[in-house]
């Protein structure tokens, strides 16, 4: 193991030597390697998918930029870390946190229509599991993966998102990513102390917010056996249009949010009402849902009935969170545009009919 790790430090200085005389395609395999993990990096840190993306290539342009101030005596992993989160937390500055509706709103009446969306309220987004595998796979035992699936999961970056922005600069970059105090200080040119600090009270905020979910993170993950069978009853509800059923699935104290609505709902009971009055009711629409995946959770693309084209056009996302055999949460993502990002086709074709 020594002599891989050995081989894999000279390649990797062989590489950044190259891209210091001018080799940008060194520059590239070089970077390319670290690509996904800072993507996670910058997502946890803004909750935004897009915004990474942007924040990475921006954070491989300074690095290409100030190769030559870069010192061996760190690893370049850091160095890019280094680079990466700073560049976040001066984004955050120019831009208002990501959050989820609860956050922000009382549990809305299921009787009344939706609100419009809150253009000053920037909602969190959804990442596709298809692309996490690579870093899960990484982990070196049971509980290394199931914290790297705990810190990916919407509840728990909802509320680093109400962080401070090096409060959660910290918490991520000890809490999650395992850095040392001292290492976490040298990166935001701090002290140990100020971070043994900041850490404490990002512990404490993130622990309140969870207070009547009890221990965070949770540990009461369904086997896949199960997530299986609830997915599949939960699609079929949908494709039945059966609130009975869906209700059926949910804890009593189930949640839901539909972002980009500002409304969010609480219990099985208003949860059914609300999916009833709005899609089977009045104007009965159809649905197709696919088995996805989003935030190292269960999920299920959504795919509504247009009867003028024949075909099921995509329209959203649905991440569920289970506890046992119940899901405890929904959380909708209305943005048709995602099906590209997920890795799903835009319009199904198939199986249509009156």
């Amino acid at each position: 193991m020594a002599s891989v790790a050995g081989s894999q430090r000279r390649a990797e200085t062989q590489l950044i030597e190259a891209a210091r005389a001018g080799d940008d395609e060194a520059f590239g395999r070089l970077t390319q390697t670290y690509f996904r993990e800072l993507h996670v990096h910058c997502y946890r840190m803004l909750g935004s998918f897009h915004d990474a993306e942007d924040l990475v290539q921006e954070t491989f342009l300074r690095a290409w930029r100030s190769l030559s101030t870069y010192e061996a005596r760190a690893p370049f992993r850091s160095w890019l870390y280094r680079i990466a989160t700073n560049v976040c937390l001066r984004e955050i500055e120019r831009r208002p946190s990501r959050t989820l509706p609860q956050d922000f709103s009382p549990a809305a009446d299921p009787m009344r229509p939706l609100s419009p969306p809150i253009t000053e309220i920037v909602l969190l987004e959804p990442y596709p599991n298809h692309l996490l595998g690579e870093l899960a796979g990484r982990a070196s035992d049971p509980e290394a993966t199931y914290l790297f699936r705990e810190s990916i999961e919407l509840a728990f970056l909802a509320v680093v998102q109400l962080l401070p922005p090096r409060q959660r600069a910290v918490l991520l970059l000890h809490d999650v990513l395992g850095w040392r105090a001292a290492e976490v200080a040298g990166l935001l040119g701090s002290s140990p102390a100020a971070v043994s600090s900041a850490l404490q009270r990002a512990r404490a905020t993130l622990a309140y917010h969870h207070r009547d979910a009890g221990s965070f993170p949770h540990r009461d993950a369904a086997s896949e056996a199960t997530v299986r069978s609830v997915v599949t009853r939960y699609i079929t509800a949908w494709e039945k249009g059966d609130m009975n059923v869906l209700a059926a699935l949910l804890k009593e104290d189930a949640v839901l949010t539909m972002a980009p609505a500002p409304n969010w709902f609480r219990g099985r009971t208003a949860i059914a009402i609300f999916f009833d009055q709005l899609c089977f009711s009045e104007h009965p629409k159809r649905f197709r849902l696919l088995s996805s995946g989003a935030n190292g959770q269960p999920a299920c693309a959504a795919y509504e009935l247009d009867r003028g084209a024949a075909a099921f056009r995509f329209s959203g996302i649905m991440a569920l969170r289970l506890e046992g055999d119940r899901v405890a949460e929904i959380t909708g993502f209305g943005d048709p545009g995602l099906f590209a990002v997920f890795g799903l086709p835009e319009v199904l074709k198939d199986e249509v009919s009156d």
